[in-house]
């Protein structure tokens, strides 16, 4: 079982042990906040833990009449930031996975930064220009309750769905979450499919981030711990999905990965799965695990050292074939999904995924430079 810790860093203070929820309120008391708006999905709501942190809150606090949407939206972003002018809002707590986290950063980030959110978002122009606007304003302080094995809780990026399928993203270190919840009792009412797609997710960061091109020591080392930890806890959560060690050492590993990416970023592979999310509405996680193994063999030739590491730390092998083979293997002992077709993915739909992936800021950061829009299209045939 994942011993209990709490962890602080110049920017974010994380506690993770059972029954964490209840420490909410000293934490809102430490951060000076009064009338923080809870932002959660329809879901979320449904749980018993939500009812125990609505308990906890003080007064001033106000809940979002309007659930979350999945991958958020510009329309709703800016509706909520409207409310929180409105309200005298003073900070936010996110409850939920990526999409929580990331609609609470982009509310915060347009609240201070003003005019129209997707003037603020990165640009990538292929194959290697990059412009990301530089974000000064203070931002509101979030605090983020865990529900996944997303790791989005701990990385100072975001993620925005436009009314046209795209994904805009964003990125300021004020936006890292100040406090991060993580409640393995709470976590035992996430349904375990959830819980290991996402997990999927978390195995991405921790590969990805020993070949992007803005990996460090400090990211490599976390990227092997994941490796190390993940792929096991995954199996056992399976295995036992109301076992509260299996659940937290899930929840420990993910986090770690979640590290991983706040400073190596992601990769091609995470373009294509923000394309996919963002044109058809297909949740994050489960787009992750059709892509992996599809992405590692697309980058295979670029990252053979990178993709050894990964197997030995792994513990499957110390090449890459093995790991693509690990991955696979998981893929099917998990029983998550392992075809685009069989998450709501339409073929006609490759081509336009293929094109907005194109524009992904993850290209960039990829091993392998990507030139045409047919590789990315021959890609995603392969994963249909």
């Amino acid at each position: 079982m994942a011993v209990p810790f709490t962890h602080r860093t110049a920017s974010t203070l994380t506690l993770m042990h059972n029954d964490a929820i209840d420490a909410i309120p000293a934490q809102l008391e430490a951060l000076g906040c009064q009338r923080p708006m809870v932002l959660a999905g329809r879901h979320v709501r449904e749980a018993r833990f939500f009812q125990r942190i609505q308990a906890l809150l003080p007064t001033g606090a106000y809940l979002n009449p309007q659930p979350l949407p999945a991958h958020s939206s510009l329309k709703w972003v800016t509706e909520t930031v409207q409310l929180a002018k409105e309200l005298g809002t003073d900070s936010f707590i996110s409850i939920g996975g990526g999409s929580a986290s990331d609609s609470a950063k982009a509310v915060a980030l347009l609240l201070a930064e003003g005019g129209d959110l997707t003037q603020h978002a990165i640009r990538f122009t292929p194959p290697d220009q990059l412009n990301a606007p530089v974000l000064k304003q203070p931002k509101l302080p979030i605090m983020a309750v865990v529900c996944t094995a997303s790791g989005s809780e701990v990385t100072p990026s975001l993620g925005v769905s436009d009314d046209q399928g795209k994904k805009l993203l964003f990125q300021d270190l004020q936006l890292t979450p100040r406090v991060v919840i993580i409640d393995p009792v709470a976590n035992l009412e996430v349904p375990i499919a959830l819980m290991l797609s996402t997990g999927m997710n978390a195995l991405a960061h921790a590969i990805e981030g020993l070949y992007s091109k803005q990996r460090s020591p400090i990211s490599e080392a976390l990227a092997l711990e994941t490796l190390h930890k993940l792929p096991a806890a995954l199996q056992a959560a399976h295995a036992q999905p109301n076992d509260l060690a299996a659940r937290s050492a899930l929840l420990e590993a993910a986090h770690l990965g979640g590290l991983v990416i706040a400073n190596a970023r992601t990769c091609l592979h995470h373009a294509v799965c923000h394309a996919i999310g963002a044109y058809c509405g297909v949740p994050h996680g489960e787009a992750n695990a059709v892509m992996l193994p599809h992405a590692l063999r697309f980058n295979a030739a670029h990252t053979h050292e990178a993709l050894s590491r990964a197997a030995r730390a792994w513990g499957c092998g110390d090449t890459p074939a093995d790991l693509i083979a690990a991955v696979v293997s998981l893929q099917k002992n998990l029983q998550v999904p392992y075809r685009l077709r069989d998450i709501g993915v339409p073929q006609e739909a490759l081509r336009p995924i293929a094109l907005k992936t194109m524009g992904e800021r993850g290209l960039y950061f990829n091993p392998r430079v990507v030139m045409q829009v047919e590789e990315m299209e021959e890609l995603l045939a392969h994963a249909y």
